[in-house]
């Protein structure tokens, strides 16, 4: 594991004022395989001795007790044996406002775009991946539309709180068009998709979050995880994932057991995106068909006998 924390705008070793390069080029050349990137999401803080992304959700071993934290690294299978490939536990600035978390999504992205080349120059045949919840969603796109050309090789976006214009724009432009994305979605996720539309209104109009307004791209495909169809066919397809718990829950798309080996599939090509797209749905359920599910039509009333 590396931690990398984005410091004056720029991707630097987490507490450390030494270069970057010459540590990421000696991790890179410990373990041949791929690497993986994992984002946080809004209200994380490097450094802060609660919120600290690396001593938690990107810690092998989290140093608090929560029912919100597990280990992102030891559920992808990055547990420091080697072969496994290099994670890399990419940390900025998400406390404050939702408004400032926002703007600050923007400069990690850039941040992150940088680090990523850096990967790709010292070593340009290695899989560069992303695994990116909420606002972190915002950063690896980001990363993805004005990075290099197929930098990022694979994506996973968690209950992603960034607009589906905006994705489009990433993901089908010359830098993102190589990208392949995993698109993870919930109607549990509805109130915070339509809170954050009302909070940060999009430059697009009529515009909504990802989890809604799913572009239809070659290089993305969707997965609403609290769908039964799609849970049932992922379930004979050896992906067995539970069943949702709660009307309303941001933290689904990691908590909920069963997800990680998908994912870590996904990112490996033993899921390739065409066997996934033709697995699930082409359209997800409506907003709001969780928390209010369509009631049975009532019958006409009979009118009076004559």
């Amino acid at each position: 594991m590396l931690r990398i924390t984005v410091t004056d705008g720029e991707p630097r070793l987490h507490g450390a004022t030494t270069p970057l390069s010459p540590t990421l080029r000696r991790a890179l050349a410990e373990d041949p395989g791929p690497v993986t990137v994992m984002v946080h999401g809004y209200k994380y803080l490097p450094g802060h001795p609660k919120h600290c992304p690396h001593r938690t959700i990107f810690a092998r071993v989290p140093s608090v007790t929560d029912p919100r934290v597990v280990s992102w690294p030891r559920h992808l299978g990055l547990r420091g044996q080697h072969g496994e490939g290099l994670g890399i536990s990419f940390g900025w600035m998400a406390r404050g406002t939702i408004w400032d978390a926002h703007a600050e999504a923007l400069v990690a992205g850039h941040a992150l775009a940088r680090l990523v080349a850096e990967i790709r120059r010292i070593a340009p045949a290695r899989p560069v991946n992303l695994v990116a919840h909420s606002l972190g969603a915002r950063v690896a796109l980001t990363a993805i539309g004005y990075g290099n050309p197929g930098a990022v090789s694979r994506a996973v976006l968690l209950a992603a709180a960034e607009y589906a214009g905006v994705a489009c724009s990433a993901l089908s432009g010359a830098s993102g068009q190589a990208t392949q994305v995993l698109n993870v979605t919930s109607r549990e996720n509805d109130l915070y998709d339509f809170l954050l539309e009302r909070l940060v209104p999009p430059t697009i109009p009529q515009d909504r979050m990802l989890g809604h307004g799913t572009p239809r791209l070659p290089n993305l495909v969707t997965l609403q995880l609290d769908d039964p169809t799609s849970l049932k066919t992922l379930r004979a397809a050896g992906f067995p994932i539970a069943e949702p718990q709660r009307l309303v829950c941001h933290w689904s798309p990691y908590l909920r057991a069963g997800v990680f080996p998908l994912y870590a599939a996904f990112l490996s090509n033993d899921l390739p995106l065409g066997r996934l797209r033709a697995l699930l749905p082409e359209t997800g359920t409506p907003r709001w068909s969780r928390i209010l599910p369509r009631r049975p039509m009532r019958a006409p009333l009979a009118l009076p006998a004559e």
